[in-house]
C-alpha cells in the first residue's frame, strides 16, 4: 500500500492506494464521525461490491444506508441529487453522518456536493471505482452537478476526509473505462511530468493488460502530481487550472453530443489533440509532439479527432465553461512536452482553426 497526503493545513487528509485498501475496517473507523455512513453508489457498481462493501463496514459495527443512484452521466443532475437529500432525511441522517462514494466519477461529485450541501456540511469519503476517479476527479475536492448548458456548472469545492483507491476494483473495468481513465494519466505527463509520460509509453500495454503493479505506479503517479497542484492551488486560482489541459474541448464535446454519449476520458483525450494543434499553431509544440500525443492516445484505445459540432457551437460551449475569466476564454496549452501554460489571449481564429483541424474523420 502506497499513502499519499493532500497537504491542506486543518483539512488535509490521506490517500491510500494499493489492493484491497477499501476492505480494511479498522482504516475506515478512524475517519468516521458517528458509527453511522450512507454508502453512495450507482445500478453497475452496486451489484458488484456494494454488499461486500456494507459487510465491511457492518462486522465493524457500522448502520449502513446504502442509496443506489441511475449509472451514467446524463443522471447527474438536480433531480438525482434529491435522491440522496431525500434518503438522508427520510433516515434521520445527522450532519455527522457520514457519506461515502463508491463508484466512479459522476458518484464521486454528486456524494461530495451533496455532503457540501446536506444540513451545511457532513462528512465525505471517496472510495473510487474506475480509473479515471482514482487518478483524479476523488482527489482535490471538486464537487459538482450539470447544467444542461455546461458540464460541472453547478457545485462546490469541499474536500474528502479520506480517499481509498483500492486497485481491486479496476479488474472488473470495461476496457472503454479503462482507456477513458488513461486519458488522465497522460494528462500528468503532459502538462508537468515527462518522465511519467515517457514510462506510460514504455508501459501502456501492460496498463491495457490491467497489470496490477503497473496500475497501482499508474495512480500513485498521478496522486503524486495532483496531490501536490491541489496543495499549492485549492480553488484553481493559478496553476491548478493546468490540470484542465483538453477540458475546455472536452467539455464542449461532452455537452454538444449529450451527456454520457462520450466518457469523460475520451473527450479530454479529443480535446488534449485541439490544444496540442493550437499550441503548434501557437509556435510552442512542434508536428513530431503533436504526432507522439496522438499515437498515444490511440494506442491507449482513445480518440483523437472530435466530432464536428461547428466551429460556431465549439466557440458558444466553450464561452459557458468555467474557464471563462473576464468574459475571456482562458485555455490550458503546452509549451512544450511536459510544460503548460495557461493563455487568456488567444485569437478565436486561431482556436476555431485548431477545433476545424482535428474534428470529423481523417
Amino acid at each position: 500500500m502506497e499513502t499519499l497526503t493532500v497537504s491542506l493545513g486543518s483539512r488535509s487528509y490521506p490517500i491510500f492506494i494499493g489492493a484491497g485498501v477499501s476492505k480494511d475496517a479498522e482504516a475506515l473507523l478512524r475517519f468516521l464521525s458517528l458509527p453511522k455512513v450512507a454508502v453512495i453508489s450507482n445500478s453497475v457498481v452496486a451489484p458488484l461490491y456494494l454488499e461486500k462493501f456494507k459487510g465491511t463496514l457492518r462486522d465493524a459495527g457500522v448502520d449502513v444506508l446504502e442509496i443506489v443512484l441511475p449509472d451514467g452521466e446524463r443522471f447527474k443532475d438536480w433531480q438525482t441529487l434529491n435522491k440522496v437529500f431525500d434518503a438522508l432525511v427520510e433516515n434521520s441522517c445527522e450532519r455527522s453522518t457520514t457519506l461515502i462514494a463508491l463508484g466512479g466519477g459522476v458518484v464521486g461529485d454528486m456524494t461530495g456536493f451533496a455532503a457540501a450541501c446536506y444540513q451545511r456540511g457532513a462528512p465525505f469519503i471517496q472510495v473510487p471505482t474506475t480509473l479515471l476517479a482514482q487518478v483524479d476527479s476523488s482527489v482535490g475536492g471538486k464537487t459538482a452537478i450539470n447544467h444542461p448548458q455546461g458540464k460541472n456548472m453547478i457545485g462546490a469545492f469541499y474536500q474528502p476526509k479520506v480517499v481509498f483507491a483500492d486497485t481491486d476494483y479496476l479488474a472488473s473495468l470495461p476496457q472503454r473505462e479503462l482507456s477513458a481513465g488513461l486519458a488522465e494519466v497522460i494528462k500528468y505527463g503532459l502538462i508537468r511530468d515527462l518522465p511519467f509520460l515517457e514510462w506510460i509509453e514504455a508501459n501502456l500495454a501492460g496498463l491495457l493488460e490491467k497489470d496490477q503493479s503497473l496500475l497501482e505506479h499508474a495512480v500513485y503517479r498521478s496522486c503524486v502530481n495532483k496531490a501536490e497542484i491541489v496543495a499549492s492551488d485549492e480553488k484553481e486560482l493559478g496553476v491548478r487550472a493546468f490540470l484542465n489541459l483538453g477540458h475546455t474541448f472536452g467539455h464542449a464535446i461532452e455537452t454538444g453530443v449529450g451527456y454520457g454519449m462520450w466518457l469523460h476520458g475520451e473527450a479530454v483525450a479529443a480535446g488534449t489533440v485541439m490544444a496540442l494543434e493550437l499550441s503548434r499553431r501557437l509556435g510552442w509544440v512542434d508536428r513530431i509532439s503533436l504526432e507522439r500525443v496522438k499515437e498515444l492516445f490511440q494506442r491507449a484505445g482513445l480518440p483523437t479527432r472530435g466530432p464536428d459540432l461547428g466551429c460556431a457551437r465549439y466557440l458558444e460551449l466553450m464561452q459557458h465553461d468555467k474557464k471563462v475569466v473576464n468574459a475571456k476564454l482562458r485555455l490550458v496549452l503546452l509549451k512544450r512536452v511536459g510544460e503548460a501554460v495557461l493563455c487568456e489571449d488567444v485569437p478565436l481564429t486561431e482556436v476555431s482553426q485548431a477545433i476545424e483541424a482535428c474534428v470529423g474523420r481523417e
